[in-house]
């Protein structure tokens, strides 16, 4: 490790952050304190403090970091085939869900502070919408007619039923047909709600 006088304020925030999302990674939020990230990367406590306000700061900032991994790695589908797509985007959230399930799971349920900025708070939700911008594009594709509001709105139900899934089957030592499982029922679910989507009004009034 580099002594302490190496490491640049951004520097050392960043290996602040690095060894806290190893310790939630391995262990979960509960092990997760200041001493703890103050002893892994031989700083002191005062030293973190002088990057980040308080705890509550240092977990939005790992919750941040999560939702921009999992973005990164819904924007890398790309396929031509809609419905492949939207299965392929399913995949590869339950995929990040299986690999990070503490980040994930904390992240999903984490709030943020009440007396946090408005730019903050701006700041946080940006990276929110982050994860749907991909998948609320090719929607839009499939039904040019439907407004943004509507789009949006569709892609989070969408998301809503695939976390459901995720939250109810996923557990910390799933197996090979576990897994498989997992993805046979995300599949049914995006099938459906492209089969839903897909129908004009005026068909849906009349079923």
């Amino acid at each position: 490790m580099a002594k302490r006088s190496e490491h640049s304020p951004e520097e050392l925030k960043a290996l602040i952050l690095n060894a806290a999302e190893l310790i939630v990674s391995e262990e979960g939020f509960t092990s997760l304190n200041v001493r703890r990230i103050a002893r892994e990367i031989g700083y002191t406590v005062g030293s973190i403090y002088m990057v980040f306000e308080n705890m509550a700061d240092l977990i939005m900032q790992i919750n941040a970091r999560t939702l921009d991994n999992l973005a990164d790695s819904l924007m890398f589908v790309s396929d031509d085939k809609n419905q492949q797509y939207f299965e392929l985007w399913a995949m590869n959230y339950l995929s990040f869900a299986l690999q990070h399930f503490n980040q994930w799971s904390y992240a999903l349920k984490y709030s943020l502070p009440a007396t946090l900025g408005l730019e903050t708070q701006a700041w946080y939700m940006a990276k929110v919408d982050k994860i749907f911008l991909s998948v609320e594009a090719k929607l839009a594709q499939l039904k040019p007619a439907q407004t943004e509001k509507e789009v949006k709105y569709a892609v989070r139900a969408l998301l809503a039923g695939i976390q459901g899934i995720c939250i109810f089957l996923i557990n910390e030592k799933n197996n090979t047909s576990e897994v498989k499982e997992i993805e046979e029922i995300i599949s049914v679910l995006v099938r459906n709600f492209l089969r839903g989507w897909l129908i004009d009004s005026n068909e849906i009034s009349s079923i």
